[in-house]
């Protein structure tokens, strides 16, 4: 088996994947550092969950160089939560070589993060509308920058980006390295790897064999004007602890969240019409367990990455076999086995059928009490890039006082990033994040509070010793 040493990194880099616990690299990984650490630019085909982020994150630790004070690397992403996780990872990876990393993102005040970029910063991890905005306040500048990572650059098509991105590559040096990441490979993207990278080398993971071994699938053939009430009844026989009911539009999303919720059950709708505001409030509320029903287009539900969903319903048949593997990936995750059940309608037979070649398995047929046992993929078992804190999906979590906040200049990334760095933990350890003026409560599982509690007291947070303490009551 091949390990991190295998593949070119230093000695500080493997040191400090050493200190979070990574043990072996995942498939993409083991593809794409080789190529990144020679220079070459790359197209990354693989779906969230497969360790994409450590797959151009430790290269670009090792690009840069520390004693430059200038903007050496570019990732951009297409949400704000997925620009704080990639910020928090590549935090992790250069702790130990001092490479900073700052995060630049809409929805907080743009005058922290020019501070932050006047302060220095060898690697901005930003939104595409930030950063274009902060190029053209001249508060951001890549003229030093030699590498450039698009993720989920299908997400950034989906919502409209594409254009803005184009102006970003165009503001990059013409020598600068390339990557771009996407779950899926619609022509746009494709078009602007053609004119956006030099001689890319292609890798791609086979996204079945991320999901199809941990997630139970079945079908259930239903008419048009039934979908919603069949939806009702299935959803009541499962009893799902957490599960993602999947539609093709924002207009069916809606109307699917009104129609269970006057039928009594606790649901949330996420879709790109939704201000952020309020999506952080429904991705807040999911991620917690508060509500166990989240009805989501494929754009919205990107960026969640969540262990403990034990359901997914694609309630429209997806567009393509690969959306439909980035779907169902949504859930079996970290060991844990999951129930995927799509609805196809009689005229989606040919739908059904790429999906049922892509997976390589026929979908059993869907009846309350159903099981049906996955085809084994003969491979090793996946690790889960992330360090992992065991959790079984139905433990109670208890609150955490931390003595700083807004007035400190915290924001929530930071506190997820200094708890889950001081105690060895996954992001999702960390939930319910309130920053008020002077103080932060955060929750962590209630088996590890103790412990997390002794790791974070005195930590360093925006340089000064961080107390923290079990929250009364």
């Amino acid at each position: 088996m091949t390990a991190f040493a295998d593949l070119g990194l230093s000695e500080p880099t493997l040191q400090a994947l050493q200190d979070v616990g990574y043990e072996q690299p995942s498939p993409i990984q083991e593809q794409a550092i080789p190529i990144l650490l020679q220079g070459e630019d790359i197209i990354g085909q693989a779906q969230t969950g497969s360790g994409k982020t450590a797959a151009f994150g430790l290269p670009i630790v090792e690009h840069v160089d520390p004693s430059v004070g200038e903007v050496q690397a570019l990732v951009l992403t297409p949400t704000r939560e997925l620009c704080i996780q990639v910020t928090q990872a590549l935090r992790t990876y250069g702790a130990r070589k001092g490479v900073d990393v700052v995060a630049v993102f809409g929805g907080a005040p743009i005058r922290s993060q020019q501070a932050q970029l006047r302060a220095g910063g060898h690697v901005v991890v930003g939104t595409v509308g930030r950063v274009l905005d902060l190029l053209s306040r001249a508060s951001l500048h890549l003229s030093d920058c030699r590498f450039v990572v698009l993720d989920e650059a299908d997400e950034m098509l989906d919502l409209g980006f594409l254009e803005d991105v184009e102006k970003i590559l165009k503001l990059c040096p013409n020598g600068r390295q390339t990557a771009l990441f996407s779950a899926t490979m619609p022509p746009p993207i494709r078009e602007l790897a053609d004119q956006y990278l030099y001689h890319p080398q292609t890798v791609k993971v086979k996204s079945a064999n991320l999901t199809v071994d941990t997630v139970e699938q079945f079908r259930l053939e239903v008419k048009t004007a039934d979908k919603a009430d069949t939806l009702v009844d299935v959803l009541a026989q499962e009893r799902p602890d957490q599960a993602i009911v999947f539609t093709r539009t924002k207009i069916r999303a809606d109307q699917l969240y009104r129609k269970l919720r006057d039928k009594g059950m606790n649901v949330k709708a996420l879709h790109g019409d939704m201000s952020q505001g309020q999506r952080d409030g429904v991705m807040l509320s999911f991620k917690g367990g508060r509500v166990p029903i989240l009805v989501a287009t494929d754009v919205a539900a990107r960026g969640l990455d969540i262990s403990t969903v034990t359901h997914v319903v694609n309630f429209d048949v997806p567009a393509s076999p690969d959306t439909y593997v980035h779907r169902i990936g949504r859930t079996g995750r970290v060991g844990r086995s999951g129930r995927a059940i799509t609805f196809v309608e009689p005229r989606q037979q040919k739908e059904l059928a790429a999906i049922e070649t892509h997976v390589g398995m026929p979908l059993t047929p869907w009846a309350p009490g159903a099981k049906t046992t996955p085809a084994k993929i003969e491979e090793p078992p996946k690790r889960h890039t992330k360090p992992q804190l065991s959790r079984n999906g139905a433990e109670t979590y208890r609150r955490v006082l931390a003595a700083a906040g807004r007035a400190d200049g915290i924001e929530v990334a930071d506190v997820v990033h200094a708890v889950t760095s001081a105690a060895g933990l996954d992001g999702e350890a960390v939930r319910d994040v309130h920053v008020l003026e002077r103080f932060t409560l955060f929750s962590v599982p209630d088996s590890e509070a103790d412990r997390i509690v002794q790791a974070v007291d005195g930590s360093e947070l925006a340089g000064r010793a961080l107390r923290v303490e079990l929250a009364r009551g």
